[in-house]
This record gives structure tokens, C-alpha cells and sequence, in this order.
């Protein structure tokens, strides 16, 4: 999963922003768009790919379905999912699941965390901009 898939003109893509999970100074908050990039190869005939977007509390946030061919086993198939203005309510453990003709080739998790900012920081804004430290006068005698 990851923020934005590019393709350059040779054909190539570009992932931009892989995500591993997701830090949120508050919550509920809203990702414009998350992409899940899959290339499937060695198979040959016509399938059907799902992607699952799944809750902590277990529930389909959103899925996406796509048919596609490999006309040979050395050929290849890339699909690329995206999913757009997904509310993250909660934090916790959300997953992504990948499956091909109703079989789960894979589960991956993508874990929400909520990260309070320090103590004295304003969550939104930049931060106020520190008095420079006034100098002090010697202590002690001679």
C-alpha cells in the first residue's frame, strides 16, 4: 500500500509514500487516497482480483474488484486499486487483503496509531517560536 502509484513513459511505476502504518496526531481523520499496487504473473486464464480494506473491529471498509488475463505464464498483470477519502475513526490494527477467485493470497497489517503531541505543543499549527535564552550573570565571588 502506498500513497500514489506514477507510471513514467517507459512504461515503469513509480510507488510514492509506501505505507507501513499510519501516524495521526487525531482521530477521526480522513487519507484522501491510499493505492494498493499488485503485479500478478505465472498463471495463465481469466481471474478476478479483490482488495479488501478491513476495520480493527473486522468489518469491510472498502473493496475493490477487477478482472484480469495472463494470456502465458511468463507474462505479467499489474493492477493497481485506489481508494479514495477513507475515514480512519479509530486507532488500532486495520488490514489489507489481496484475493484472487475468492482465494486469499494475502493479509497485511496496517496499524493506525494515535501520537499525542508533546506536552506544552499545540496539535495543529506550526509551534510557537522559543524566546532566545537571556544571558546570566556569574555566580559566586573572588
Amino acid at each position: 500500500m502506498c500513497d500514489e502509484v506514477r507510471q513514467e513513459m517507459s512504461g515503469n511505476f513509480i510507488l510514492l509514500g509506501i505505507i507501513a502504518y499510519v501516524r495521526v496526531p487525531q482521530l477521526p481523520i480522513t487519507a484522501l487516497k491510499l493505492c494498493v499496487f499488485n503485479r500478478w504473473t505465472a498463471g495463465i486464464g481469466q481471474f478476478t482480483e479483490t482488495v479488501r480494506l478491513i476495520g480493527p473491529d473486522e468489518t469491510v471498509m472498502r473493496q475493490s474488484q477487477v478482472r484480469f488475463a495472463l494470456q502465458e505464464a511468463g507474462h505479467n498483470a499489474t493492477n493497481v486499486t485506489l481508494f479514495t477519502q477513507v475515514e480512519f475513526k479509530t486507532a488500532g490494527t486495520y488490514y489489507v487483503e489481496v484475493l484472487v477467485d475468492d482465494v486469499m493470497k494475502l493479509r497485511f497489517p496496517v496499524p493506525v496509531i494515535h501520537v499525542q503531541p508533546p506536552a506544552g505543543q499545540q496539535q495543529r499549527g506550526p509551534a510557537a517560536p522559543k524566546a532566545p535564552d537571556a544571558p546570566q550573570a556569574p555566580q559566586g565571588g573572588a
